[in-house]
């Protein structure tokens, strides 16, 4: 094993890895929330997305990037933050010996949901951003960026309706922390212990895409139902979730996996990109753990 396989990652990797990925697969992000938040499947990701482009131009495939960083930047930096600290803690008093699968699955469930919270209102902002050209021009929110919408949530909605659909958003980031993280996890490791794999490009491309397929169809009814609250107006869903899988399954059982498709396909290069920028971090800036001596 070389020095750089040996190093571990600096806390925020995490949060600098997703953020990198998310500047190339946000317009998939963005097609989806569209598709999400059709009560009637009018039309596919394609027409969506040409859609998207006719009304506001290509730009309009980025509007929100900057409250998708910002998501990136508080979720993801702190789901991964909390996992790869305290997996280096237990592995630096246990010798540096691999975690127990369950360990890693209670782990990555504990980060996600922390992280889930915590990017709640970058979240919410990142979806009304998202989804604004869909309405009529009066009554956009128009926010300048990710930042300017949380002040104004805040400001013109208080800061209760910042966490409006956390509970959705900390489901879902359970369920995702585990499908990503702790699958990738545990896929690497199984792959390099094979002996047919290294620490190389093609373990992380390989397990990162096993882990995406896991975690769409884990979160996808989580995501549907995360958005749809999230982007619903003030007092639509007056009991919340219940009234939201009500108003949800008036469209069948498949309401809940609409976008599964542009999910899978935005979610699938997101998180390859992100491991492979990850690993990379690690490798090059990464830090060599001491092992406790008993």
């Amino acid at each position: 094993m070389t020095e750089s396989e040996k190093r571990l990652p600096r806390w925020y990797f995490g949060g600098l890895a997703s953020a990198g990925a998310v500047i190339f697969t946000h317009p998939l992000d963005l097609v989806k929330v569209h598709l999400q938040t059709q009560q009637k499947v009018e039309m596919g990701m394609f027409s969506m997305g040409v859609k998207v482009v006719r009304t506001d131009g290509f730009l309009g495939l980025y509007n929100g990037l900057s409250a998708s960083i910002l998501r990136q930047l508080t979720y993801s930096l702190t789901r991964f933050a909390i996992y790869d600290t305290v997996k280096g803690r237990i592995l630096a008093s246990n010798n540096n010996q691999p975690l127990p699968f369950y360990q890693k699955t209670l782990l990555a469930m504990f980060a996600g949901a922390i992280g889930g919270f915590v990017g709640t209102p970058a979240d919410m902002v990142n979806v009304r951003m998202q989804n604004d050209i869909k309405v009529p021009v009066e009554q956009r929110r128009n926010y300048k960026h990710g930042i300017d919408g949380m002040y104004r949530v805040f400001k013109e909605e208080g800061v209760v309706r910042m966490w409006s659909g956390s509970s959705m958003a900390v489901g879902r980031a359970i369920f995702m922390t585990f499908g990503q993280v702790a699958l990738y996890d545990q896929y690497k490791q199984l792959l390099i212990q094979s002996g047919y794999f290294g620490d190389t490009i093609t373990t992380h491309f390989t397990s990162s895409f096993l882990a995406a397929v896991c975690a769409t169809g884990i979160t996808q009814p989580l995501d549907v139902m995360k958005t749809r609250l999230m982007n619903a107006p003030k007092g639509q869903f007056k009991q919340g979730i219940m009234d939201c899988i009500i108003f949800t399954a008036k469209s069948g059982p498949l309401g809940f996996f609409k976008g599964f498709i542009p999910a899978f396909i935005r979610l699938g290069p997101h998180t390859i990109l992100l491991f492979i920028f990850f690993e990379q971090l690690r490798k090059n800036f990464g830090y060599k753990q001491e092992v406790q001596k008993s």
